[in-house]
């Protein structure tokens, strides 16, 4: 039998979402899976039973539900790219993607993390909803003409800009940054992230100011980088200045939080895998 909804063990995101708009982001509590998975890994591509995974999600579900009737869970097929799939009320499960938006109400963007960063958008009229996998190469994304890199947050944002306008939530897309909300989960910490210069390369590629989010490491070549901080440059860059969640510091950090979230650069030498969490966003209908 499907256990009650575990929100007291989740994280519930402090923002002014407006009436209507829902969110949540599990932790590793509530589920049924076994080391190292335990317990409640949602991610169907790590090596656990299908058995578990499939229970796992079936609780997010009734989470959901506890709070929307109806609602439902939309899980994709994420590759670290750039690619956005607007969501129906049909939709199939696992479809390739790194974002999703959608306008329908009960359909719930889902993003599977173990230390890449989910972000979560609406607007302040509530009409649409969007989330988004953003690790380091859907953050850097590809140099477009001009110099300006496109990554999976740019992406997201124009197309959930279009979704605004198109629901009457705004004139244009400098009017719908000024209106957007984001809000930043969990993600490997400034103090674990490790990268090479090859990550700070593209990372800072026709965008100087992305060093700042970049110190020595311990070994020449090495840097730590604000996974989150470039997250939030990338998004004030856009427009978007109201920010929430993860501000970088350790409480936020899925390495340095084992008890609370998977993390696949803690876990997956050491234990074999990684399980992951999941943040959701959808619409009541109420907004």
């Amino acid at each position: 039998m499907t256990a009650a909804p575990a929100f007291d063990d989740w994280l519930l995101p402090d923002w002014p979402a407006p009436p209507g708009v829902h969110a949540l982001c599990t932790t590793r509590a509530g589920g049924v899976s076994v080391a190292p998975w335990d317990s409640l890994n949602l991610g169907d591509h790590v090596g656990d039973a299908a058995y578990a995974v499939h229970e796992n999600r079936t609780r997010l579900q009734a989470a959901l539900r506890a709070r929307t009737p109806g609602a439902r869970a939309v899980f994709l097929r994420q590759v670290h790219g750039s690619d956005v799939l607007a969501l129906g009320a049909g939709t199939a499960q696992g479809l390739a993607a790194d974002a999703s938006l959608t306008a329908a109400p009960g359909v719930a963007c889902t993003i599977m993390v173990a230390d890449c960063l989910p972000v979560l958008f609406t607007d302040r009229h509530g009409s649409v909803v969007a989330a988004a996998h953003a690790g380091w190469r859907g953050l850097a994304g590809t140099v477009r003409a001009g110099g300006c890199p496109q990554g999976v947050l740019e992406s997201v944002f124009a197309q959930f800009a279009q979704q605004v306008v198109r629901a009457g939530g705004a004139a244009d897309q400098g009017q719908v940054a000024g209106r957007t909300l984001a809000w930043l989960g969990p993600c490997i910490g400034p103090d674990a992230f490790e990268v090479g210069e090859e990550v700070r390369a593209a990372l800072c590629q026709g965008r100087p100011e992305a060093a700042r989010h970049f110190r020595p490491g311990q070994a020449p070549g090495k840097w730590l980088a604000d996974l989150a901080g470039l997250a939030r440059q990338r998004l004030q860059s856009l427009g978007i200045t109201a920010v929430y969640g993860n501000d970088g510091s350790a409480r936020w950090c899925t390495v340095g939080n084992p008890s609370a979230f998977f993390s696949h650069r803690r876990d997956a030498a050491r234990l074999g895998s990684s399980g992951r969490f999941a943040a959701c966003i959808w619409r009541d209908g109420a907004a």
